[in-house]
């Protein structure tokens, strides 16, 4: 996928956080710790620096959720990112995202912290959970998505 399709997915998928650019995109993907893990619904993409993998953002077009998708996208970049040496993987998420705090939790992320205030709804602000998960050996599953 290149930038203007992420951002173009990403758009449909997100009003909070706000949807990410074209650009900011392209930037994240210049960067030799940022992985993309993509399917035709769908993106996942994380980086790794030292031994920890954060997920910057997944999104699942509206049309193609609840299938799986969210999950194997997910299960996928933890196998990428324990490839590269990551032990661990943190995630920040709305506090108001059930459906993604539920997946998240199904897959084993365990809340670590809250940041308060993390994001903005038209000036409302919205707790974020950062959430963590130990990743190992198990993680490194046959991918589901050609990458």
């Amino acid at each position: 996928m290149t930038a203007d399709e992420l951002a173009a997915l990403h758009a449909t998928c997100f009003t909070v956080p706000r949807p990410w650019t074209a650009r900011e995109f392209a930037t994240f993907l210049a960067s030799p710790q940022v992985l993309l893990v993509a399917a035709p619904q769908g993106f996942a993409l994380g980086r790794v620096i030292s031994d920890e993998a954060e997920l910057l953002t997944i999104a699942v077009d509206p049309a193609a959720r609840r299938r799986g998708t969210g999950r194997a996208l997910l299960s996928d970049l933890m196998a990428l990112v324990t490839t590269r040496g990551a032990r661990e993987m943190f995630l920040e998420v709305s506090r108001e995202n059930d459906s993604a705090i539920t997946l998240y939790r199904t897959m084993g992320f365990a809340e670590a912290g809250i940041r308060k205030a993390y994001y903005s709804d038209a000036g409302r602000p919205i707790d974020a959970l950062v959430m963590r998960r130990e990743l190992s050996a198990e993680d490194l599953v046959t991918t589901v998505f050609p990458m």
